[in-house]
């Protein structure tokens, strides 16, 4: 299954995508998309419903992130070798583990404000997995067990606030720092989160390409690792890592974001995500 959420911001209704990618209104079978709806009690009984049955929404109405009940917003930061290399990095031996704040989440295509004083705006694609039951000291064997889908999200940076200290968040944490969808994806379509291509172009220019098969730490192995530290609950959601690709490692000059700039993401399976960058403004 494909799910959404539709409608201007604060209002948004419940969707599901049919077969020909159109939004079908879900308003009538659940009153939204959250935490008991993407359980697999939840699941199950969305399972049933036949897309085709449910209302169209007609033209192209604005989406929203795909559900609610975001408790946490966990990242895990140079996950692909080859992007550890551009940043001058080493490959980690575990997974580096920090947070997203939960303000700084946004629809996949709404706009990403530069933050005030930023100067170095860059631009992260990454496979989002979306936790459905809790998860506390689980294996890796049966970490995928408490998935619920996947979406794409762009882990938008703020390189000068992100460099500034030990700590990463507050170049990770701004204010539209982390756009999610376009869709919800169930695992009974993304069977296997390791082989899924992506992309991510800025004014038209391909920028990242990768596939998921190049992670350092697969999906079950960073959930598996993020539950022996903190309980996964329902609705939390993991982003895990980006390809090669960003501004930061352009040679010989990194480029970085500004007004004006539109980023286009898209991740096989999940749906494609833009935004424009606009400046910040009191």
């Amino acid at each position: 299954m494909k799910l959404c959420r539709y409608g201007k911001a604060g209002y948004e209704k419940p969707g599901m995508i049919d077969a020909d990618g159109r939004v079908r209104d879900l308003s009538k079978v659940v009153e939204n998309i959250g935490p008991n709806e993407i359980s697999p009690r939840g699941l199950k009984m969305l399972s049933k419903v036949k897309p085709q049955t449910l209302p169209l929404v007609n033209g192209h109405p604005r989406l929203g992130v795909p559900y609610v009940g975001i408790g946490k917003f966990v990242a895990i930061g140079l996950n692909y070798s080859d992007h550890a290399k551009e940043a001058g990095l080493p490959i980690p031996p575990e997974p580096v583990v920090f947070m997203k704040a939960t303000t700084c989440i946004s629809g996949p295509n709404d706009d990403v404000v530069q933050p005030r004083n930023s100067t170095k705006l860059d631009w992260e694609i990454e496979l989002g997995v979306v936790i459905g039951t809790q998860a506390k000291y689980v294996s890796e064997a049966s970490a995928l067990e408490h998935v619920a889908g996947y979406c794409i999200v762009n882990d938008v940076s703020e390189r000068a606030f992100q460099m500034a200290t030990s700590q990463w968040d507050k170049g990770k944490g701004f204010d539209t720092a982390g756009p999610i969808g376009p869709w919800l994806v169930t695992t009974d379509e993304i069977r296997d989160p390791q082989t899924l291509d992506m992309r991510l172009e800025v004014n038209g220019k391909r920028m990242q390409s990768g596939n998921t098969r190049t992670m350092v730490f697969n999906v079950a192995k960073i959930i598996a690792h993020v539950s022996q530290y903190m309980t996964l609950l329902p609705g939390d959601i993991i982003t895990t890592g980006t390809p090669p690709g960003v501004g930061l490692g352009v040679k010989p000059t990194p480029v970085f974001l500004k007004p004006g700039d539109v980023m286009t993401l898209a991740i096989q399976g999940l749906g494609e995500q833009k935004q424009k960058v606009v400046a910040h403004s009191a």
